[in-house]
């Protein structure tokens, strides 16, 4: 795993390799397009190297701010790439701008194609009963040539028992799978990427959240014009009132308006000092 050099909120980029880093809500995150992502896991697989994507947002940040098992869990990932467009805003006001948002429900897309192009098994791992069988169908379709090496919705509370995470690891070692999608929401996912990391250490995990569900049409997913705008929480929240409202409303929309206040009274300040101004 590549070191990580730290950098203070409105640094310049920090070089991770030949990767820039810039830290957002507190979250350092690396500023690529999904096509580099695409390229550095594809590069890191075809050197025998495995790895993790994580993709924070705003969500994951304000855990983050105060769970530092949350947060050092984001910081062991290989790959942190921001899913929320108020992350994109407040790198731009802090005058280090990410180049865009990169979703889990992107990256299965991607990820997936590339996996077709250079004969790479992938594996689903989350949802619902069928889901994942149904979305491993929807990719297998759109890009002839996959490989899905298997698919798996394990039961509820699989991850509080020994048993329970015996079963998954051993149907993952049988697979060997190169590419591995957990949508099983965060940490929960990314702490099962980091218990099984070192039985495939040559394979890449992406923690996907809904991404296995909008695959499959489970579970809708925003309009495109929602998504550019920061709007899909607001088409999720319409959909799912019940399960979302507190987590949006209460928890994240503050935190949210808090940051990007916060950066753009720093980039206010930075004009005022600048000489120029």
């Amino acid at each position: 795993m590549a070191p990580r050099t730290q950098t203070r909120e409105g640094a310049a980029p920090a070089i991770i390799g030949s990767r820039p880093r810039v830290t957002v809500a507190g979250v350092e995150v690396d500023a690529l397009t999904e096509g580099e992502v695409v390229g550095h896991v594809v590069a890191a697989l075809a050197r025998g190297e495995g790895g993790h994507v994580v993709t924070p947002n705003v969500d994951i940040c304000r855990a983050c701010s105060h769970d530092p098992e949350v947060r050092a869990l984001v910081a062991a990932a290989d790959l942190a790439v921001p899913d929320g467009m108020p992350l994109v805003w407040a790198s731009r006001l802090l005058g280090t701008p990410v180049p865009e948002r990169i979703t889990g429900a992107d990256l299965i897309w991607s990820l997936s194609e590339a996996a077709a192009s250079y004969d790479l098994p992938v594996y689903l791992l989350g949802g619902p009963p069928g889901v994942a069988v149904r979305a491993s169908e929807v990719l297998a379709d759109r890009y002839p040539g996959l490989r899905v090496a298997g698919v798996i919705s394990p039961p509820q509370g699989f991850e509080t028992s020994e048993e329970g995470l015996m079963a998954v690891r051993e149907v993952l070692l049988v697979a060997r799978p190169r590419l591995v999608f957990v949508g099983l929401g965060f940490p929960k996912q990314d702490r099962l990427i980091a218990a099984l990391r070192d039985d495939l250490p040559g394979a890449w995990f992406v923690g996907c959240g809904a991404a296995i569900a909008f695959t499959a049409g489970s579970v809708r997913r925003a309009p495109e014009w929602m998504r550019r705008s920061g709007l899909e929480w607001l088409f999720r929240l319409a959909c799912e009132p019940g399960r979302l409202a507190r987590r949006y409303l209460v928890d994240d929309l503050p935190f949210a308006l808090r940051l990007l206040t916060v950066c753009l009274l720093k980039r206010l300040i930075k004009s005022a000092m600048s000489p120029s101004a």
